[in-house]
């Protein structure tokens, strides 16, 4: 089922020589920009045009590019501070919630194990200022304020997941089409997912490091290798990727969700961008930044705002990138036909000669 509302053509001034707004990129801008020079029959002038530009080695890449900058450009900025301060806001209730359903799960389970598997996606600098906060936090909630804690923390971080939402539907340029509480019974559905899928990632741990125990046992020849590979780091790197996926699968505009709209490119760029700045950050504040000497005994609240602040940033260009690579099938059908026009024009180039 299509559900992409009807669509309204843009007026002439909007429409340039490729055939769609200088404006807006998005697959939604594009597919109308499309139906709209397929009724109208606009393209004496611009479909010359777009054949012209077809000529130019590069072309499309440069206008994919050109759609992820703009889109971040017109969008990116806000919304990075609006991820960073749901972040923040966020966070500890969700290790609330973490720990509530593994209460709910039985004993047994080390409720400390949600902090850890968190804070090792962040650089130290930002995981040394969360992880004490959280595991007090968690500590003094047991009984019903625990479970107290819990709905609120899903109402909390459902917003930031609404947020993410709303992101990619102004990357894809859709309206709402569902109601406000299927769209936040869908993001309570996901939390959950989310803290089902971080239980199973301390299995996975345990099991790695079993399995590490019995290799320096039987086969202690081994060891030097297990070191140099160290598979408990790539763990991480790998259920961030598998995170962000999940996310932008299930958030993007329902009509983008199909196999043909790529998920992966977005997801990919996410994650090397957060592993980049976890990384990158602590040298960068030893060497150019002193929040000490700005936000004093705050500095290390800033720092993991201004952490968050560059993940939700790199959370736009991986969504900005999706939509740019997204193509409609009225924009497919353009595209064929300017490459049909083009080797027309390259034919007759030959002719002449």
């Amino acid at each position: 089922m299509d559900h992409r509302p009807k669509p309204s053509p843009p007026s002439a001034s909007d429409i340039t020589a490729r055939g769609w707004p200088l404006h807006d990129y998005s697959p939604e801008a594009r597919r109308r920009a499309a139906i709209h020079a397929r009724q109208a029959q606009v393209q004496r002038l611009g479909f010359r045009g777009a054949v012209r530009q077809a000529f130019i080695p590069g072309a499309r890449l440069r206008a994919g590019l050109v759609r992820v900058a703009v889109g971040t450009w017109n969008d990116g900025f806000i919304h990075a501070g609006n991820l960073a301060y749901m972040a923040i806001l966020a966070i500890f209730p969700f290790f609330i919630l973490g720990a509530a359903i593994l209460t709910l799960l039985g004993g047994g389970w080390d409720p400390d194990r949600i902090v850890r598997a968190i804070i090792v996606a962040m650089p130290p600098v930002v995981g040394n200022v969360i992880a004490p906060v959280a595991k007090n936090v968690i500590a003094a909630r047991t009984g019903w304020l625990l479970w107290a804690g819990a709905a609120v923390g899903l109402w909390t971080v459902s917003s930031l997941i609404e947020t993410l939402r709303d992101i990619l539907r102004r990357a894809y340029g859709t309206e709402r089409t569902l109601g406000f509480w299927h769209h936040r019974l869908s993001s309570v559905a996901l939390i959950v997912g989310a803290v089902i899928l971080l239980i199973a990632s301390f299995i996975v741990q345990v099991l790695i490091g079993t399995a590490q125990e019995l290799i320096d046992a039987q086969m202690p020849q081994l060891a030097p290798l297990l070191a140099h590979l160290s598979i408990s780091r790539i763990l991480p790197a790998l259920a961030l990727f598998g995170s962000i996926y999940t996310l932008f699968y299930t958030l993007t505009p329902a009509a983008y969700r199909a196999p043909s709209y790529p998920k992966w490119p977005g997801a990919v760029l996410v994650t090397v961008w957060w592993m980049g700045v976890s990384f990158g950050l602590p040298p960068l504040l030893r060497t150019i930044f002193a929040y000490n000497l700005t936000y004093g005994s705050l500095a290390g609240v800033m720092i993991a705002l201004f952490f968050f602040w560059l993940v939700g940033l790199g959370m736009v260009i991986g969504a900005e990138l999706n939509a740019a690579l997204a193509v409609t099938p009225e924009e497919h059908e353009m595209h064929e036909r300017i490459d049909a026009g083009t080797e027309q024009m390259r034919n007759q180039g030959d002719a002449s000669e």
